[in-house]
């Protein structure tokens, strides 16, 4: 990332995307110019507060319940086999009654509720392991898009308490929302955010519930937008904002 211009670099060296020897470069830049200094120090923040915002805390016990439903999962699928039949009527034995019919019914018994286990097991580790996907895939487009050189940083305060970042970036034709501090809302009403384009307010997506801070990306390219807007919407969002904005936040 050569440039005759350091000023445009601050992005990249919060993030650690420099070579070493530009970040070194840059470090001393920093030393003499309190503008860069204060602007990376920001994005620090910002990028922590993004972090944190994707990242998940799995479930109570979960390790626990996987590790002990493995020994019942088939990593691999089974040879061909002839099945065996099971014969549900008891044949006469002669001493033992219906001994080896019950052991059987048993044993059936037991593996059905093992293979019960450990299928809810394997899917509760399926659905865990997605959302960490979803949740790295996230991190990634927000990291690039606060990496963008043309990516803007525009902070306010929202009427009722709470403050939100909007990051926007017209070369990735992404938006971010990062909040701090939001109260719950009452009724079950939600936080909506909207793109403001030429006095016409466009749904760009809820706010998580019970949540009061974090990050989220925007539906939509903030291409042609001049604001984004907050306001507080029935559970479920609206068409159409149904009550003043919160806050509306230039771009």
């Amino acid at each position: 990332m050569n440039t005759d211009d350091p000023h445009t670099l601050t992005g990249a060296y919060a993030l650690g995307a420099l070579p070493e020897h530009e970040a070194a470069r840059f470090a001393r830049h920093l030393a003499r110019c309190p503008a860069c200094d204060l602007e990376v120090r920001e994005l620090q923040e910002t990028a922590a507060r993004l972090a944190l915002a994707v990242a998940e805390v799995p479930p109570a016990g979960l390790r626990t319940r996987v590790l002990a439903a493995l020994p019942d999962v088939r990593q691999l699928p089974p040879a061909p086999h002839r099945a065996t039949v099971i014969p549900l009527r008891p044949r006469p034995r002669r001493n033992h009654g219906g001994l080896p019919y019950l052991a059987a019914v048993a044993c059936l018994a037991v593996a059905v509720a093992a293979g019960g286990l450990a299928a809810r097991a394997q899917h509760e580790a399926d659905r865990q392991r997605d959302r960490s996907t979803r949740a790295e895939q996230q991190a990634a487009v927000l990291s690039a898009l606060m990496a963008a050189p043309d990516a803007t940083f525009h902070t306010t305060a929202l009427k009722g308490g709470g403050s939100g970042t909007v990051v926007a970036s017209e070369q990735q034709g992404r938006t971010a929302f990062v909040y701090h501090g939001l109260p719950a809302l009452p009724d079950g009403r939600v936080y909506q955010l909207w793109y403001s384009r030429a006095g016409s307010m466009l749904p760009a997506g809820l706010v998580g519930t019970g949540r009061a801070g974090g990050a989220m990306l925007l539906t939509g390219t903030p291409r042609g937008a001049d604001g984004v807007g907050v306001t507080a919407e029935p559970r479920g969002g609206s068409s159409r904002p149904t009550s003043p904005p919160l806050a509306l936040v230039p771009l």
